[in-house]
């Protein structure tokens, strides 16, 4: 249950979900578990729970049918752990450019 990797309850705003993730992103970081063979696993879980809990459409479609149904219907990003937490800072990596009108 994403709720539970993250340790929020269901009724969660955005910023205690974020919180928790930040927290719990540094708690369970690779680098620091390296005794840990499954630190990977349990970061790229976090990874997965943040980035369907963060996104208020994902995030309905979560609470109204679980994980399966973000994977059948392509929302989830299950090769980049790192995907939604860097783009909480703005960092898009990628050939994506913003247009401005002038």
């Amino acid at each position: 249950d994403f709720y539970q990797i993250l340790g929020v309850s269901r009724s969660a705003s955005s910023n205690e979900i974020k919180k928790a993730y930040r927290k719990l992103a540094k708690a369970l970081h690779p680098d620091k578990n390296q005794d840990d063979p499954d630190a990977s696993q349990k970061f790229q879980d976090l990874g997965a729970a943040y980035e369907a809990l963060s996104d208020p459409e994902k995030r309905e479609l979560y609470d109204r049918c679980g994980e399966d149904c973000l994977k059948k219907d392509g929302m989830m990003n299950n090769n980049d752990p790192f995907a939604s937490f860097f783009g909480d800072f703005g960092f898009h990596f990628g050939g994506e450019q913003q247009q401005h009108e002038t």
